[in-house]
């Protein structure tokens, strides 16, 4: 055989086999965890009774698994995305949720598209970035886009969306209008089909970054409250006060907080309560019910280490018996 020819199967089976080892490393799962090991934003877990196993997603679309919070597998690639899509060849996933409902198990996530620019304000370039629901028959996925391409405004970012039943008995989509257009984010809702396959009418502004009285940023020596809105969850006490966390900004102290609704539904009005319910440098929280029907909160904790996020989920204790929402200890499984 030719020297040379010998020479290029040589390169191309060395390409290959690097390629392929790649491939293992970026997919390599992980066994038997710590919870506090795991480097991940936006924490979300769904118990699931029928598995009775716990799945927690969260920035970056992968999912884990554990049957004792304590110990966890993955990470797992369980998302479907198609190219031809808006989302593009391979989008950013930010904020993933898991949701069971009317029997399938819906993904909402937040997808970027960096290839795309929808506006520029005041020298930036903003991307575009929606939230999307995918949908799958098992809670491990595999999770796949339905019918509708569009679920929000195609000019505008949006993030964090999530799932809620209002008393009207409709699933609504809520989620935060991000701030890089109007410099002043916002919590919105929108309703969406019976399937949760798309959309239906108009968004509706549900509160702005700052209403909130405990927020605060540092804008060229001017003191305001943070232009930031982040990770809504809809939740209701046991005396069936309607809450919403959400979380923004002291400083440079990534923060949560909570408001409520006055009528008990999702359009409010909504009061801010005036501090923060965790520890500085804790948010982006929801709830969940353990398997054994204890309430808990996922977050995750934020340190900036040289320039960059450093975040860990978390779990805290929380009581919902009374009308308003109480953060207990951290929570040791």
């Amino acid at each position: 055989m030719n020297i040379k020819i010998i020479i290029s199967l040589f390169f191309i089976w060395t390409s290959c086999a690097f390629s392929f080892t790649q491939d293992l490393n970026q997919n390599r799962i992980r066994k038997h965890v710590p919870l506090d090991s795991i480097l991940l934003s936006d924490p979300a877990i769904l118990a699931d009774s029928k598995t009775q196993m716990y799945y927690m997603t969260g920035t970056g679309g992968r999912l884990w698994k554990s049957k004792d919070l304590k110990y966890w597998d993955g990470p797992y690639s369980v998302v479907e995305t198609a190219s031809q899509s808006w989302m593009g060849k391979n989008p950013e996933i930010w904020a993933t949720e898991l949701h069971e409902f009317n029997g399938k198990y819906y993904y909402f996530a937040t997808f970027t598209n960096k290839n795309e620019i929808i506006d520029e304000v005041k020298g930036e370039k903003i991307e575009r970035r929606a939230c999307h629901i995918l949908v799958s028959d098992k809670p491990g996925g595999p999770y796949r886009l339905m019918n509708d391409s569009i679920y929000l405004p195609i000019d505008k970012p949006t993030l964090d969306g999530t799932l809620w039943i209002d008393n009207n008995g409709k699933p609504y989509m809520i989620y935060c209008y991000e701030w890089l257009q109007n410099w002043n984010g916002t919590v919105e809702k929108i309703e969406l089909k019976s399937d949760l396959s798309g959309s239906i009418g108009k968004r509706k502004i549900l509160f702005f970054a700052s209403d909130s009285p405990w927020s605060r940023e540092n804008d060229n020596g001017i003191v305001r409250r943070s232009k930031v809105t982040d990770g809504p969850y809809v939740f209701r006490t046991e005396t069936g006060k309607l809450g919403m966390l959400w979380t923004s900004w002291v400083y440079n102290d990534y923060t949560q907080g909570v408001a409520y609704s006055v009528s008990g539904t999702l359009d409010g009005p909504w009061i801010q309560d005036p501090e923060p319910i965790t520890p500085p440098n804790y948010g982006h929280g929801m709830l969940f019910k353990t398997l054994e029907g204890k309430w808990l909160l996922s977050i995750h904790s934020h340190k900036n280490i040289n320039g960059r996020f450093h975040r860990v989920p978390h779990l805290f204790e929380v009581d919902l018996s009374g009308d308003k929402l109480k953060i207990g200890n951290l929570y040791n499984p």
